[in-house]
């Protein structure tokens, strides 16, 4: 019995010494290793996110996961590999194998759980100002537009001295006819905002209704009218929800950092040192 008892010992030691080899790290006792790692590293490539930094990067990554989760958990929150599988399904990443798969189980439950928390402790905390609103709703303009029907004048080829000219029209009709006067041939065009070209949306976003925009490459816009489509019903809500989440995500990030501080993360490999 000593003897097999002895070759045991020796066999727990030769594992810790293989096994403990790939480990380069731990978060609060949950070990990273090389592996680990690598997959994260190779999901991100994935999803289109690849760059030179990338392997620090899923360290990274994997560290916040782990601390997500640790601090969720005093919560009671505490979602299941079932509840990651269901979203990732959803994500369709093809043919991965089981340490890719442990990897973005991780990532999944550690998201699912920050969500949680940021709900119950952050988002109720939340205030948000018209300015805010009025900066979400800009920032949607620009990148996608609304389900809103604008009507605008355009003039092109416009010399700085005629545009200085230009006043605030009573309506489309006045806007046009001003331009027309001035010796301008204005372009009168009706869209969806979110049919519009990049550069128009940008121009328009914090354009005020009647008010000419700037002069810029030699062309002004006027938005003379705006007409709420059915998509519309429910987008101030969703607006208002938007800024909300986005400021909550802030503090988020902020609390993030506060619990990595507090995290105890040893780091076993000098190429993963913070």
């Amino acid at each position: 019995m000593k003897k097999l008892y002895a070759g045991c010992a020796f066999l727990l030691l030769s594992c810790r010494f293989a096994c403990g080899a790939s480990v380069v790290a731990s978060v609060n006792g949950n070990p990273i290793t090389d592996a680990d790692i690598t997959a994260r590293t190779e999901l991100m490539a994935r999803q289109g996110k690849t760059s030179a930094t990338n392997r620090r990067q899923a360290f990274q990554n994997i560290i916040d996961d782990y601390v997500k989760i640790d601090y969720a958990n005093g919560f009671g929150v505490k979602p299941t590999d079932k509840d990651a599988d269901k979203e990732l399904k959803r994500m369709n990443l093809g043919n991965i194998n089981e340490t890719m798969r442990a990897m973005a189980r991780l990532a999944v439950r550690s998201d699912i759980a920050w969500q949680v928390i940021m709900a119950r402790t952050i988002v109720p905390t939340i205030d948000v100002s018209e300015t805010d609103i009025k900066s979400e709703k800009s920032d949607l303009i620009r990148e996608r537009g609304l389900p809103i029907e604008i009507t605008m004048v355009r003039l092109i080829d416009v010399p700085d001295d005629i545009a200085k000219k230009l006043t605030k029209p009573k309506n489309c009709e006045d806007a046009s006819r001003q331009a027309e006067d001035l010796g301008g041939y204005p372009q009168t065009i009706t869209a969806m905002q979110y049919e519009l070209s990049d550069d128009i949306r940008q121009r328009i976003a914090d354009l005020p209704l009647l008010t000419w925009s700037k002069n810029e490459n030699n062309s002004v816009i006027l938005v003379c009218k705006e007409k709420k489509s059915k998509e519309y019903q429910n987008l101030d809500d969703i607006i208002k929800q938007n800024a909300i989440f986005k400021k909550a995500s802030a503090v988020a990030d902020q609390n993030l950092k506060q619990l990595r501080r507090k995290a105890v993360i040893i780091i076993n490999d000098d190429r993963y040192k913070l």
